[in-house]
This record gives C-alpha cells, structure tokens and sequence, in this order.
C-alpha cells in the first residue's frame, strides 16, 4: 500500500469517526450537544482536523443524513421483500418506516428535519436520497391506482407517514393507536 493509500484510508476512517460520533452524541443528547468542539473531544482530534474534514456542524448533519437514507432504504427494502403481495408490501413499508423514525429520531431528524445543506428532489439530489424514495416508490409505485402518478402518491403517502412519525413522537397522537392509523393509511389511501 502506498503512503497516499494509506493517508485516504486514515481520513476516511477518521470522517467514519466523526459522523458516527455525531451520531452517537445526538441520539443521546441532541443535536444541540453536537459542537465541534464537543466532537473533536470525543474524537480525540483537534478541531483544525475535523473542519478538514467538514466545514462545521451542518455538513457533519448532512453526512448523518446520507447515512440515514442509506439505513433506511434497506430497512424498507428488507421489510418489503419479505411481504407477500402488494398489499402486505405497503403494510410492511409503514410500519418498517414508522419502526426505523422510532429507533433512531435524532437521525431521523438529520434527514428530514434539520438544514444538512442537502437539495431533496432536484437534479443535484445525492444519491442516496434519491434511492431511500425509490425504496418507497418501489412498493408505493404499484398501488397508485389508475391515472395516478406514481412518484406523486409516493410523496404523498410518505408525507403521511412523516406526519405519523413526527406527530407521534411529539406526544400529540396517543402510541396505542399507531397500528389502526397504519391500517386507515394502507386502507384509505392505498387502498390495497
């Protein structure tokens, strides 16, 4: 291996180190606890190091968000493939999307709440934004109905569930009754 070998695969372990930190950090105290300076301490590397790697903290969200959608697309893949026909497909997409906005809110919050300079639906989307929509659309795309645009439904039906997601975790929707808005959204929306 050659000494530039060697130097990228350290800076990129080091970026690894610092978004899982961010990660970390905000999932148990917030991403108002998440400074660079509280990182570099974490990390045990100065703050000149980690601005080589990020500009600051909206970058290091934005590389938390990236992650995120990568995450969360194979969670709903996963649950989906397992799913038998189209309407268990859309079940299993609820409820994966619901399960994994539950399991890890302060990354969830860095892909669809806070400003991680990244640009959703243009052509400058990074890739994986563009793939976490494809794993809905994968499922959603087939219930759209008749003369419905695919990719429209798709937005709406995850509008719905970002909804769900961000409602209930805020306390204003009682958690007993997540799985009937499950089913009114499969049922009434989709209609599957």
């Amino acid at each position: 291996m050659s000494v530039q070998e060697r130097k990228q695969r350290e800076r990129a372990e080091r970026e690894r180190l610092i978004v899982a930190t961010a990660r970390e950090l905000a999932e148990q105290q917030g991403w108002d606890a998440v400074t660079t300076r509280r990182l570099a301490e974490r990390i045990e590397y100065s703050q000149p190091v980690l601005y080589s790697h990020f500009r600051g903290k909206r970058e290091i969200i934005g590389a938390v968000a990236l992650e995120c959608a990568t995450e969360l697309a194979a969670a709903v893949r996963a649950a989906t493939a397992a799913a038998d026909g189209p309407r268990e497909r859309v079940y299993a997409l609820a409820r994966a999307y619901l399960a994994f906005a539950e399991r890890n809110p302060a990354v969830y919050d860095a892909l669809f709440q806070l400003d991680g300079g990244l640009a959703f639906a243009h052509e400058d989307t990074p890739e994986p934004l563009k793939d976490a929509f494809a794993a809905l659309l994968e499922s959603l795309g087939e219930v759209a109905g008749d003369g419905v645009h695919p990719g429209l439904f798709t937005e709406v039906f995850w509008a719905a569930l970002h909804g769900l997601a961000t409602l209930t975790r805020a306390g204003r929707l009682p958690p007993e009754d997540a799985e009937r808005r499950v089913e009114l959204l499969v049922d009434r929306l989709a209609m599957v």
